[in-house]
């Protein structure tokens, strides 16, 4: 009976003690359990992050801000530009890009928990408008992801309890995994989903008919991106097919504007806070050969802010590949100061430069024409809207404001437009229809609207097929990649030794470009 009553308390002290450790085991997980911040949400919410973000830190952020300078629509003059002008370490470094990588695959991350949530078997499955918009928007990022690293992860990526250390995929998959996300689109769309999202989309307001034709205006881009590794004429007449569905007008383009004296263009907000980049001679001197009306409105003094014209800009025009290092050096363009200025994700200009491209290839050279008239208007307006946007930058109005420049009403600028065109343009058309389609897309996607990494694309495209009608200026070597984010060169075996010492942005084409990574 001793040993009974011994062999029970023994059994009893060891229960007590073990809900006891269990207790305590529990009290210890739950010392650092956030309780203040949800562990899941629905898509809708997420759904304008992925939109904001994409349009203001990844299409007007770091890319646009660098491709600017290596395309020499500007002049990196100070601090990491002025290194990435004069062709630095920056241009190598995994540091330099480190932000805006975080950034896409935090995109990335958030589009494939919405199209998870919203596939057949999700918990919300059925919402047929989200699963579209998170298709289009992954396809976006992983565009823009590729096209500046080349190989890079993506099937795996997001899957962290699979995967922390994600593979490389080939750019020729991830082209194949974006028209597939594309077309996957184009289908739910055309079904007409019925609104689910409504002010949560920052864009189009939940309207599924402006979804399907940003949609398919970005089959159109990609396709022409591929245009080296496809180079077929059905594949040409695909693409100004899907120009034709697409916006038909500016009013329908992908613009993000929720700019105001808080909310503040990403072009302005660098420049506003580092005054890194001053006016490029390059760019001036491609206005100045066409006698183009913008270079009468493009151009400020950094000192007192006063407008200059195409005469008195001449002194202080940043030379391409070696300016001073300095901040006040050199004159500002109208697009530093558009506080309100849209960024666009897709507008109606670029497909229409596109259009025109592919029907010059096509040997369409009238209809190419007209495509590139209303793509030159169109530009034209836009860049208006810019100088309109600096005048009236609100935080630049605090301190006096630039000088201002008379503003012409719309219907004017389109006559100014046109006329530049027939006169100017028109002739050096029909001297060499594919350079001057490719310079006017140049000069129409210089601004403040985040366009410049759609033209890095264009430089590294067209020197890939023999056709390079830039004349850069810039004596250094030409970067035809950037290096991957220190997140990943440090954390990743895989990235890193894809990375290396960083030298192959300057000799590794990306796949598209006729590279192999």
């Amino acid at each position: 009976m001793k040993n009974i009553f011994a062999m029970t308390a023994k059994v009893a002290v060891l229960f007590v003690s073990l809900s006891v450790m269990s207790s305590c085991e529990d009290f210890m997980d739950k010392i650092n359990e956030d309780v203040n911040h949800a562990t899941n949400t629905t898509a809708n919410f997420l759904v304008p992050e992925i939109i904001m973000s994409t349009a203001q830190n990844v299409v007007g952020g770091d890319f646009n801000t660098y491709m600017g300078a290596y395309n020499e629509q500007w002049v990196g003059t100070h601090n990491q530009l002025y290194n990435a002008e004069t062709r630095g370490g920056e241009v190598q470094l995994s540091t330099t890009f480190n932000n805006v990588w975080g950034t896409v695959y935090t995109n990335i991350r958030n589009a494939k928990i919405v199209v998870a949530k919203c596939s057949e078997g999700g918990d919300e499955e059925g919402d047929d408008l989200t699963l579209a918009v998170a298709k289009v928007m992954l396809a976006y990022n992983a565009a823009i992801l590729t096209d500046m690293f080349g190989d890079t992860p993506f099937s795996q990526t997001g899957d962290y309890v699979n995967h922390m250390t994600p593979e490389l995929d080939k750019q020729e998959s991830i082209y194949a995994s974006i028209n597939t996300l594309l077309d996957e689109a184009i289908t739910l769309l055309n079904g007409n989903p019925s609104n689910t999202l409504a002010s949560y989309d920052f864009l189009y307001g939940g309207k599924a008919a402006s979804w399907l034709k940003f949609a398919k205006g970005l089959k159109a881009r990609y396709a022409m991106r591929v245009l080296k590794r496809a180079g077929t004429a059905g594949d040409l007449q695909k693409i100004v097919d899907y120009v034709d569905a697409s916006f038909a007008d500016a009013s329908e383009q992908a613009e993000f504007n929720v700019y105001d004296a808080n909310n503040i263009n990403p072009t302005f907000d660098f420049e506003w806070s580092r005054d890194g980049i001053s006016s490029s001679q390059s760019m001036y001197d491609k206005l100045a050969a066409r006698q183009d009306p913008r270079i009468d409105r493009a151009y400020w003094h950094s000192g007192g802010w006063n407008h200059l014209d195409k005469d008195a800009v001449k002194a202080y025009l940043a030379p391409n590949g070696s300016p001073v290092q300095s901040q006040g050096e050199y004159s500002y363009d109208a697009a530093f100061f558009a506080q309100t200025a849209s960024v666009m994700l897709l507008s109606y200009h670029e497909l229409q430069f596109i259009k025109a491209e592919a029907l010059v290839r096509m040997e369409k050279t009238g209809d190419a024409k007209d495509a590139l008239k209303k793509a030159v208007v169109a530009s034209m307006i836009n860049f208006e809207n810019t100088v309109a946007a600096a005048i009236n930058a609100p935080s630049v109005m605090n301190y006096g404001g630039i000088e201002p420049i008379d503003i012409q009403p719309a219907d004017t600028t389109v006559a100014v437009a046109e006329r530049y065109f027939d006169s100017k343009v028109d002739s050096l058309y029909n001297s060499n229809a594919l350079k001057e389609t490719m310079i006017q897309k140049y000069i129409g996607m210089w601004g403040a609207s985040g366009e410049s990494t759609e033209t890095y694309n264009d430089i590294r495209r067209m020197k890939a097929m023999g056709e390079d009608v830039y004349e850069l200026a810039n004596p250094g070597k030409f970067p035809v990649r950037c290096p991957y984010g220190t997140d990943d060169v440090s954390a990743n075996p895989n990235v890193a030794a894809a990375f290396g010492n960083g030298d192959y942005v300057y000799t590794e084409q990306v796949w598209w470009a006729g590279g192999s990574r």
